[in-house]
This record gives C-alpha cells, structure tokens and sequence, in this order.
C-alpha cells in the first residue's frame, strides 16, 4: 500500500473540512452580532457555532496537521529545509492562530460579550482565503 497517497488523501479531506469551518464560522458570527439582542436567535446561533467549532473544524484541523505531519515523515523530514516548505507551516501556522482566535471570538459570544461589528466579522473572514491562496501557490509552484 502506497502510504504517502493514502496520507495526501486524507490531509487533503482534513484540510477542506476545516476550511470549510474557517469560513462558515465567520458568516456564522456576523449574523449572530446582527441579532445578537435577541435571545432566543442567539441562543440557537450559540449552539451551531459551539457545535462547529469543536465537533468539526477542531478535528478537521488535528487530522490536517497529523496527516500533514505524516506525509512530512513519509518523504523526510530533510524536505523541512526548503524554503517552500518552511513558508508553508509558517502560514499553516498562522491559520492555526486564526482557528484559535475564532475560538476567543466564539467564547465571548458565549458569554455575551461580543464587542465586534458584523463588518469586523466579513472582513476577517477574508484571512482563511487568503492563506489558503498563498498555501496552494507555495505547494504547487514552490517557488523558493
């Protein structure tokens, strides 16, 4: 059995989920600080982001770091010299921030606390694309 394909394979399918859930989130979050007066909307919209936080985009982004780390044992972890590689888990890294900070964010609305606007929340849900644009570039061109 070719483990490096069966390894790609499955951080790939980690990967998207929990792309998947650093861009629902956000969306998530603007709506629940456009309502957020209202209990009965913010209680429900407690519960989706609650439940995709820490049912879905957590161990989406375990298993993508996992399978990431892997697949890095699977061709040597002499590749960790190369500069692409290198600016890949620097941004991965800062995608992981990102996921943390959403946490943060998630907890303060728990907590009723939220201080930031709906547009605070469409402009940080940029980020993830960003990242994401830059991590494939970086995979597929290798450019350093």
């Amino acid at each position: 059995m070719n483990f490096y394909l069966l390894f790609k394979s499955l951080h790939l399918i980690a990967v998207i989920s929990w792309m998947a859930g650093l861009l629902y989130l956000p969306r998530i979050f603007v709506y629940h600080a456009e309502n957020f007066s209202e209990p009965i909307t913010s209680g429900i919209f407690k519960t989706m982001e609650r439940k995709l936080y820490f049912y879905i985009m957590t161990p989406a982004m375990i298993l993508s770091w996992l399978f990431g780390l892997l697949l890095i044992h699977s061709i040597g972890f002499q590749q960790l010299g190369q500069k692409w590689m290198l600016l890949k888990i620097i941004l991965v890294l800062i995608l992981t921030a990102y996921h943390f900070y959403l946490g943060r964010i998630l907890n303060k609305f728990k907590l009723n606390e939220n201080i930031h606007s709906p547009k605070y929340f469409r402009i940080i849900n940029e980020i993830p694309t960003l990242l994401l644009i830059l991590i494939i570039f970086v995979v597929i061109y290798k450019p350093l």
